[in-house]
């Protein structure tokens, strides 16, 4: 059956909080009784709302996507309702593949590759956001709090704003925001500008971010400047401040001490030849991640005899990612020749240098990589936050270990005692690579438990909890 754009049907009871993200928090999994089931899907988000929606039992809603064409009626997992938004195969050419991912994903990111825009793309990604809204507006009770997410959504604060004034409306972007000077190449910079105006709280990953969209506002003529943190759009007053997003901490601690986690790790050294340095990358393939540049760093280390191929070996995680875009086509060409390159000129017979994984890893195995990786390499050209330098910190429980962060990556504000460099300098890079392999116990200790503190001080709970806090005090008006 072919989606409309009319509000789709609900069932249960109105909700007080509603999620709004791109994606529901379940997938289907077909092994189970009478032919499947839902199961929680993984990923940063629904461990970090998470908690939020356990103090709700039965009081909350989330809606989303399935990641099929074929329509749902909401449905209920462990006592959280759940509203499925339809999308026809098209539309998520144009909402998904298109404007979201074609269009705002690498403008957001620096350009790292050029941004396209078609007015086809940006008219389905309003439908898709009008159905979005339509469904929270639905779902939500009187005076109810609705948390909307990322940049698949710009345009639902606004448009749920006018659905229904009396909700509290929080919007979160979990990944950069650019300069004005950059957003302002959008040809919708005003529509998608007043789309987060909607919300009563826009928060962002880091203070350079939510201070370029306050700025990005006035410079719009879409609102006044009103303190330090917010601006002033008609009579409304909207915060945007930074919210930086932390893991469960406990999950990673707790997973890290485990006795099988430990003998994983043992057993991947030991697979690896048993070298005395372990360097670790665990990435999705995305040309923002900085992948390419890394591994050109750590072959120009090998050639030049910097790094010993008899003591260091390098594993490199990349997920896959839209498989399917000449972008990231290309990028994996070129990951994939650097590969057969150090392995080439550096590996022995049965011990390759670089060992590259171009598939999902298991979070059980993903935590044995992260015990057992002595220098952990987190080089975007340009992140949101990027959690896993905040899981490998976790990790590391027993203050061992070496960070290597890109300072354009949001962790950096937090983790300040990685060593930061800047994955565009070559030369920095490769520095900073030695001396994480060479850094005295004494001193790696001393900067893994200051990161180790930062992590525990904002892990996912509090930060969940901290936004909807400011997002439920009392809202500001401006008189006339």
């Amino acid at each position: 059956m072919e989606p409309t754009d009319a509000a789709p049907r609900t069932q249960g009871p109105a909700t007080r909080l509603v999620i709004v993200a791109n994606r529901l928090p379940v997938r289907w999994s077909d092994e189970g009784e009478e032919g499947g089931r839902w199961i929680p899907s993984p990923g940063g988000l629904v461990s970090a709302v998470g908690p939020a929606i356990a103090q709700r039992p039965g009081d909350a809603a989330w809606i989303g996507w399935t990641g099929a064409a074929t329509e749902e009626e909401p449905f209920e997992v462990d006592g959280l309702h759940l509203h499925p938004v339809a999308m026809s195969d098209d539309e998520k050419v144009l909402f998904y593949d298109g404007m979201s991912n074609g269009t705002l994903w690498p403008l957001y990111h620096d350009k790292v590759v050029p941004s396209e825009f078609h007015r086809h793309w940006f008219d389905g990604y309003k439908r898709v956001n009008r159905r979005y809204a339509e469904a929270a507006a639905a779902a939500a009770g009187p005076e109810a709090t609705v948390w909307v997410h990322d940049y698949q959504l710009q345009l639902v604060p606004g448009m749920l704003r006018e659905l229904r004034p009396d909700l509290r409306i929080g919007f979160f972007l979990h990944i950069p925001f650019p300069p004005p000077e950059v957003f302002q190449a959008l040809p919708w910079r005003e529509q998608l500008a007043q789309g987060m105006l909607g919300a009563d709280l826009n928060g962002f990953q880091t203070p350079e971010a939510a201070a370029n969209f306050r700025r990005l506002t006035m410079r719009l003529g879409l609102a006044e400047a009103h303190g330090d943190e917010s601006v002033v759009a008609g009579d409304r007053v909207v915060r945007a401040c930074a919210y930086p997003i932390g893991i469960d901490v406990a999950r990673y601690e707790g997973a890290a001490h485990d006795r099988e986690t430990t003998e994983r790790a043992r057993d991947l050294r030991a697979r690896l030849g048993a070298p005395h340095t372990v360097l670790l990358g665990v990435d999705r393939l995305d040309y923002t991640k900085g992948i390419d540049v890394r591994l050109r760093a750590l072959k120009e280390l090998l050639d030049e005899g910097s790094l010993n191929p008899a003591t260091v070996t390098m594993v490199q995680i990349a997920q896959p990612s839209r498989d399917d875009v000449e972008a990231y086509i290309t990028l994996r060409e070129e990951v994939e020749r650097l590969v057969g390159q150090i392995n080439g000129d550096h590996s022995r017979v049965g011990f390759p240098i670089l060992h590259y994984i171009h598939q999902d890893v298991e979070f059980e195995e993903l935590m044995a990589m992260y015990r057992a990786a002595d220098v952990m390499l987190v080089t975007p050209f340009r992140d949101g936050m990027n959690l896993v330098a905040k899981e490998y910190v976790a990790a590391r429980y027993d203050l061992t270990g070496s960070l290597v962060l890109s300072e354009f990556a949001g962790a950096a504000t937090e983790l300040a005692d990685a060593l930061l460099v800047n994955p565009y300098d070559v030369d920095g890079l490769k520095a900073a690579i030695v001396r994480a392999v060479s850094m005295p116990p004494a001193e790696a200790r001393e900067r893994m438990e200051r990161m180790r503190a930062a992590v525990e001080a904002n892990d996912a709970s509090e930060w969940a909890d901290r936004f909807l806090r400011d997002l439920a005090a009392d809202r500001e008006r401006v008189t006339t």
